[in-house]
């Protein structure tokens, strides 16, 4: 099973990645994926996600207390809103509802969690 955690995570980590630059795909939720499945193969790498500056405190704000900070969710809904208005102006209809359905049910489940 650890060959499967393993590769999990790394695929994982590379959507999140694409998600750090396209605004309506999230990161944090796959390195949520990616640190579950780091623990069971690779505790190394966990560690390595867990302590990055940028979304180690993100993921352990999750992971420990499921919250989500106010400047988290306001970054991400302010993110799938500029991929709504991205697929508007480059897609228009009828892609623009599929971006707009991610941002209301994403969106509107990450508002209402706990800070």
């Amino acid at each position: 099973m650890r060959p499967l955690y393993l590769a999990g995570g790394i695929l994982s980590v590379a959507f999140g990645a694409i998600g750090a630059v396209l605004p309506i795909m999230p990161t944090v939720p796959f390195l949520l994926l990616a640190v579950f499945c780091f623990a069971r193969s690779n505790p190394e790498w966990e560690r390595k996600i867990l302590e990055h500056p940028q979304w180690g405190p993100q993921i352990a704000d999750w992971r420990d207390h499921r919250i989500i900070r106010r400047p988290a969710k306001l970054a991400a809904v302010a993110a799938m809103s500029a991929g709504v208005l991205f697929t508007w102006a480059t897609l228009g209809a009828p892609w623009v509802y599929v971006s707009l359905s991610v941002l209301i049910i994403a969106g509107g489940w990450i508002v209402t969690r706990n800070e």
